[in-house]
């Protein structure tokens, strides 16, 4: 009897995990977690613990910052940090081009045409973060020093103050 297989870019996601030799726990969730809200809800965790995988376009590159589910990403910041004039939040076609997933179910490994990652300092004091994993059903596990290693990502103070 055949298992049945997760949808291609889940599949992408579980393939690298698990070539990657990382402890991780990758789940499907009937309910779904289109939002950061509904993630931590259906993972049973805090806000603070998902993690938001967000395309910005810097004067034309497509960079990936990933920040907390409870914070919300400073574009001066993320600028700076990538030494672009303007980040803005990148459109449905550049974030598929860039990552091969779809807005909202954005994974942050293995990745296309993502020239930087950035990675919200905040998340690092977790034991065990959530990411999304390709779908807007599937989140992964890990902890955050195996999600930084693995998706090549430079720590930095990615959100913004006071929110």
């Amino acid at each position: 009897m055949l298992e049945d297989r997760w949808p291609d870019e889940v599949e992408r996601v579980a393939v690298f995990l698990r070539e990657s030799g990382t402890e991780s726990r990758l789940e499907e969730f009937a309910e779904g977690t289109p939002t950061a809200e509904d993630a931590a809800k259906a993972v049973g965790c805090e806000l603070s613990q998902i993690v938001k995988s967000l395309v910005f376009d810097c004067d034309g590159r497509s960079i990936l910052v990933m920040v907390p589910g409870d914070r919300r990403a400073d574009r001066a910041k993320i600028a700076d940090a990538a030494g672009c004039s303007k980040a803005r939040i990148a459109g449905a076609d550049q974030v598929r081009d860039a990552t091969g997933y779809e807005p909202g179910a954005v994974a942050p490994f293995p990745l296309r045409q993502i020239e930087t990652v950035f990675v919200d300092r905040s998340l690092l004091g977790h034991p065990i973060v959530w990411i999304g994993a390709g779908s807007e059903r599937h989140m992964a596990a890990l902890a955050p020093t195996e999600l930084m290693r693995l998706a090549h990502a430079e720590p930095m103070d990615a959100v913004e103050t006071g929110t």
